[in-house]
């Protein structure tokens, strides 16, 4: 897709509307900001919405984001986040409940398999897969066995499990070390395992941001889509963008910047940096749109 640029403020220090470096995005852009009322903004949130700390649990909304966020949803079709934590989690992480202006964002959570509606206040959610039960018992002992215990956290996610190597003395080599045998253990019980910053997920297969994002969009008939994401975990987002593209449904791709994922920022039509860039991605919209 060529070199991503990162947005920079104007001479004012007010967030500038950036300038995707592909045509395709360039189009997504253009669709988004002529029919605003057709379009979708879909966002992951860690590394997203929220910056990346060592402990998950915690894990909050950018200051700016939520307030952004309202400012722009009111004028979209939809907001929505699509995450692989609870969608309760991300809620109350995000501060998402309640807040005027986001009247129907919707929480798209563990890959889709569960959905908070702002309209509701409530989560659906999916029949969890009996495999996450066999794992979680049997992970603790699994690290200890093989060595890999110290340094290393699990994350409790209700439909799966992450083990973190973030803290570990050098968090690469134990990642290295853990991908393998965790990739057997998930799929003795039915399971995959997500690859993302210093963290493997043990989850169940057949769910991903791609197919979570797609259904959504075609639920509310989105006519053009903003999608940003920072890990491993968004490139099924970024592929279903790609696909929606070729149907001619209008999308552009941001990377929430980071040197740990060149994956995702290869591919991006735009690279910002980090939350603080997603917000004010978020704010120059706000700015760029006609008043209402």
């Amino acid at each position: 897709m060529g070199d991503p640029t990162y947005a920079q403020p104007d001479r004012h220090g007010r967030p500038a509307l950036p300038e995707p470096v592909t045509a395709a995005g360039r189009d997504g852009l253009a669709a988004l900001l002529a029919r605003p009322e057709r379009a979708v903004v879909a966002l992951d949130f860690d590394g997203t919405l929220a910056p990346i700390v060592a402990d998950p649990e915690q894990a909050r909304a950018h200051p700016d984001a939520v307030p952004a966020l309202a400012a722009l949803a009111p004028r979209l079709r939809s907001a929505a986040v699509v995450t692989g934590r609870p969608a309760g989690v991300a809620v109350r992480y995000g501060g998402f409940a309640g807040v005027p202006g986001l009247d129907h964002l919707v929480v798209l959570g563990h890959y889709g398999a569960e959905r908070w509606d702002a309209v509701t206040g409530t989560v659906q959610a999916a029949e969890a897969h009996p495999g996450v039960a066999a794992v979680r018992a049997e992970l603790p002992g699994f690290l200890d066995t093989i060595g890999a215990w110290r340094g290393t956290w699990i994350e409790e996610k209700g439909r799966a499990l992450a083990v973190h190597t973030r803290r570990a003395q050098d968090p690469q080599a134990a990642y290295d070390t853990l991908r393998a045998p965790l990739t057997e253990l998930a799929h003795r019980h039915g399971l995959i395992v997500e690859p993302g910053r210093m963290v493997l997920e043990l989850r169940p297969p057949g769910m991903d941001k791609g197919v979570a994002l797609a259904a959504y969009l075609r639920e509310v008939g989105a006519e053009s889509v903003l999608y940003a994401g920072d890990d491993l975990g968004d490139l099924p987002a970024f592929a279903a963008v790609d696909k929606l593209r070729a149907d001619g449904v209008a999308g552009l791709l941001v990377c929430s910047g980071s040197a740990e994922v060149t994956e995702l920022s290869d591919r991006a039509d735009l690279v910002v940096a980090g939350p603080a860039g997603v917000v004010n991605l978020l704010s120059s919209l706000v700015a760029a749109l006609p008043e209402a």
